[in-house]
């Protein structure tokens, strides 16, 4: 038990490094991991290399989010393009925003564990009784988000153009040589990462006066966002090709909120949910349907030969207590920036911040002998297409087509 506390703090430590730095992606970090693990396993167990690489996960997805509501703040009147910590940021409400985060994750992750009895005798059957027609549920899915994020025929024209576009951006990479570390590296950062900071610089955006205090108060607009991301995060990691991006979806829906309306506070902890629960829920799926859903999860997967009911319970206590030791770090993390973003340069912050993702993306394309030119090539584009939705006013979750159009073609077996 003393090892496995370890491995958990470790993991945690872990993982707050890596959410908190821009462009370096958890899935990227278990893989270097997983690649070693014949060497570690001669000094660690199994068992503390998988509760290493959960704690991890668990506290990257927390975490993660203070960067991206710290960068690539935009202009106000650019209502359709805000994240969810955006608004907060420009409201000067940002330490009431990373305890929502934080509120929200660690919340929905309890509502799933509170329902996993739920969710193990209701989802295998479901699950197996579906699978022929995944890919009209995602279909029917992709329309409906498409529908749902815009208000007249313009911005639904650019909206299937970036879906379909990005889609096959995403089905070219997945039939390459590259290894899906450096693909998903270089793609998210560029649609995702990259473009945004880019044309926050070009805005001349800067982060407004944040208000030392901060108003939270617990209240039914709060515990339903929890609720929503619970569920919607175990939704995310139950079905294939469905990211954060249609979770925000599912998220307004069940909380009632969104990035436009009203009730931004339950919108925000809803998302924060949603990393969290499906970050956890991909991990229960091995011992539900036998089908990992995230990167961190295929690797646990492959180093554990026998995934019993005695993993999962101790998997879960591990995502308990390492969700419990990120709010501490995510508190710390989140009021540190509050205190510090505005006495250093913003736009020379946003700059290193560009050129440092985009090293990462050339070092690990080396490391994995990538063809260079191929890569720089796939990041550019990625850049501009991500950059599109921020010139036209269209949501930028139309970018996840890159996931989801080849997720639709596996399961629709039309290859």
């Amino acid at each position: 038990m003393f090892d496995v506390l370890i491995a958990c703090l470790v993991g945690v430590l872990c993982g707050a490094l890596t959410g908190i730095i821009p462009g370096v992606h958890v899935n990227t970090v278990g893989a270097f991991i997983f690649a070693y693990s014949t060497y570690l396993l001669n000094f660690f167990s199994t068992d503390f290399i998988s509760v290493f690489l959960i704690s991890m996960a668990i506290s990257h997805s927390m975490i993660d989010f203070l960067p991206s509501m710290f960068l690539g703040v935009p202009e106000e009147g650019t209502v359709l393009s805000v994240l969810p910590g955006h608004y907060f940021m420009l409201m000067g409400r940002g330490k009431e925003a990373v305890r929502l985060v934080t509120i929200g994750g660690f919340g929905s992750l309890m509502v799933t564990v509170v329902l996993l009895p739920l969710f193990a005798l209701f989802l295998p059957p479901i699950y197996w009784a579906i699978k022929p027609y995944i890919y009209l549920i995602l279909v029917l899915a992709v329309v409906y988000m498409i529908k749902r994020l815009n208000r007249n025929l313009y911005s639904m024209i650019w909206s299937v153009f970036l879906f379909i576009s990005t889609g096959i951006l995403g089905w070219v990479m997945l039939n390459t040589p590259l290894s899906t570390n450096v693909s998903l590296l270089t793609i998210f950062s560029g649609l995702f990462g990259v473009s945004t900071l880019i044309y926050s610089l070009t805005q001349n955006s800067t982060v407004p006066n944040q208000n030392k205090h901060h108003n939270l108060k617990i209240n039914k607009t709060i515990l339903r966002g929890i609720f929503a991301g619970g569920i919607a995060g175990s939704i995310l990691g139950f079905l294939p090709g469905m990211g954060p991006a249609q979770g925000s979806i599912l998220a307004q829906e069940l909380s009632g909120g969104g990035d436009i309306g009203e009730n931004k506070e339950g919108f925000l902890v809803a998302m924060s949910g949603v990393n969290v629960s499906d970050t956890l829920f991909s991990l229960i799926a091995i011992y539900l349907i036998g089908n990992p859903r995230s990167g961190i999860a295929v690797f646990i997967d492959k180093l554990i030969q026998n995934f019993d009911i005695n993993y999962l319970l101790l998997f879960i206590f591990v995502s308990i207590t390492a969700v419990s030791l990120s709010v501490f770090f995510c508190l710390k993390l989140g009021d540190f920036l509050i205190l510090y973003i505005n006495h250093i340069n913003y736009g020379l912050l946003s700059k290193l911040v560009i050129i440092f993702t985009s090293l990462l993306v050339i070092i690990f394309a080396l490391i994995e002998h990538a063809n260079i030119l191929f890569v720089l090539l796939v990041f550019i584009t990625s850049i501009s297409l991500g950059m599109i939705p921020h010139y036209i006013g269209v949501n930028k979750s139309n970018l996840m087509g890159v996931l989801i159009i080849p997720a639709i073609i596996i399961y629709a077996s039309i290859t």
